[in-house]
């Protein structure tokens, strides 16, 4: 039984209901309450049946190389999961996850894996990889500076960090120097749709758009011209299952980081698509990808949330560190976690451990900042085997595993070691004002050392040419 605030359950021990707050609806396929613009179900009362196809009986009802759909014809195998129904009744696409899908990559084979192509989650050595999502601009530049300028790597090169960029609102000017300075961009798409269904339902074309049209705009704007964006995270951490990954295998990118492993006494390593996915697909209605793919997986593991885990109970985990606190931890707690959880990977498999931010949550809390940087310079102090990197230096060492006696000499960790002098943009680039496809009548700012764009860049249009 259902309306629109008020649903009730039959359950074991009888009837239940859950109320929905009065700006929400409950939303019959994703059992839970959502913005009602967003329910498009409130008339039903069952979820629709999906019909399942007919791959998993005793003996075989097609001939070689096909399968049967749920009314028992017989399609080509490689038509299942493809994303595009064949089957009268769907079938084919119903039951598509990891372990259903017929075509989905084999397990890893530790005896065919083998660097540098390939790598199978049990080669250990130490590395912190930060990452900053979102725009970059006048909000945060000075936070980043204060972070990583005057604090090197064992080495004696500057630490670094990897900057998932959208587009909207950000400095191209600032995206350059961060990039001088050695620092890595990856694209966060353009628009960063906040359609909590977009991302998991992109199509390929979709997925191009975003994040091949985002790094178009990076590498024109911030003239970025070594080839270097290489990265994908899709924005709220929503895979998008095999559509994704074809779009970053057909477009060249290395990796992505966006598929969140759930919370494990032991961290995993990266991991490369070629084989299927060594933990299950873990959040709310993610969609993951099935099939093979010449494509690197940054896992993000998920942190461990408590200050003390001998003596509290467990929780459940989380991947960005703001969403790591119900409440604004203090300064001790914030030093706390961060010890608890580098102890994990450290005292472990030494896995390489994530450190995933926005901004704001170090800008806007003083307090926590205070206590990162402190345990920044106390980690670089007390620990001659552990490095910050980007996470296209993390692949570089998978790929040509070197032990640590001599990481020190590791040329790709050693790549703009120092960078000094003045920014490449000297006097301070152009401040463009420009309309905008998106917001009709409005003025947006694009700041960028290149000559301005007639208009503001935006999904099919990355150079700002206005010709669409």
């Amino acid at each position: 039984m259902k309306s629109p605030n008020r649903t009730h359950f039959f359950v074991r021990q009888g009837l239940e209901s859950l109320v929905c707050p009065p700006s929400l609806a409950f939303d019959l396929e994703l059992q839970a309450c959502n913005w009602k613009e967003e329910v498009k179900n409130c008339a039903k009362t069952t979820k629709d049946k999906k019909v399942r196809p007919l791959t998993a009986t005793k003996d075989p009802l097609c001939e070689g190389g096909k399968l049967a759909c749920g009314d028992g014809v017989c399609i080509a195998k490689e038509l299942f999961c493809d994303g595009k129904p064949d089957c009268a009744d769907n079938s084919d696409e119903n039951f598509c996850d990891i372990n259903s899908d017929p075509n989905r990559a084999p397990q890893c084979n530790k005896a065919e894996c083998q660097l540098p192509n390939c790598f199978c989650i049990n080669n250990p050595n130490e590395m912190i990889m930060i990452t900053f999502d979102d725009a970059v601009n006048n909000n945060n530049v000075d936070l980043y500076d204060l972070i990583f300028s005057g604090r090197a790597n064992p080495n004696g090169c500057d630490i670094k960090a990897t900057f998932f960029v959208s587009h909207k609102y950000t400095n191209y000017t600032a995206v350059s120097e961060l990039h001088r300075k050695g620092h890595e961009i990856a694209v966060h798409s353009i628009s960063h749709n906040d359609s909590a269904t977009f991302w998991t339902e992109a199509t390929v074309q979709d997925w191009t758009n975003e994040m091949a049209g985002a790094r178009q705009i990076v590498n024109h704007f911030a003239n970025i011209t070594d080839t270097t964006v290489v990265g994908v995270r899709a924005p709220y951490l929503r895979v998008g299952g095999n559509n994704q990954f074809l779009m970053m295998e057909e477009q060249g990118f290395l990796y992505d980081s966006t598929i969140v492993a759930p919370l494990a006494d032991v961290p995993l390593w990266p991991y490369i698509l070629y084989y299927r996915m060594p933990h299950e697909c873990h959040g709310h209605i993610q969609v993951c990808p099935t099939r093979a793919y010449a494509v690197w997986e940054m896992v993000m593991n998920e942190m461990d949330r408590r200050e003390d885990p001998l003596h509290e109970e467990p929780l459940p985990g989380c991947a960005m560190v703001d969403s790591c606190f119900s409440n604004r931890p203090t300064g001790d707690q914030f030093y706390n976690f961060l010890n608890n959880n580098f102890n994990r990977h450290y005292n472990s498999n030494r896995a390489p451990m994530g450190l995933f931010f926005h901004s704001a949550f170090l800008k806007n809390n003083p307090e926590i900042l205070d206590a990162f940087t402190f345990w920044l310079d106390e980690i670089l102090s007390t620990h001659k085997d552990v490095y910050f990197v980007t996470m296209t230096q993390a692949l570089y060492w998978l790929q040509d595993i070197v032990p640590i006696s001599q990481v020190a000499n590791f040329e790709p960790w050693k790549d703009k070691c120092a960078v000094q002098g003045p920014p490449s943009c000297q006097n301070g680039g152009n401040n463009c004002k420009l309309d905008t496809a998106e917001l009709p009548g409005e003025t947006v700012r694009l700041s960028t050392c290149m000559p301005c764009p007639s208009r503001y860049p935006w999904l099919l249009d990355p150079n700002g040419d206005g010709l669409f």
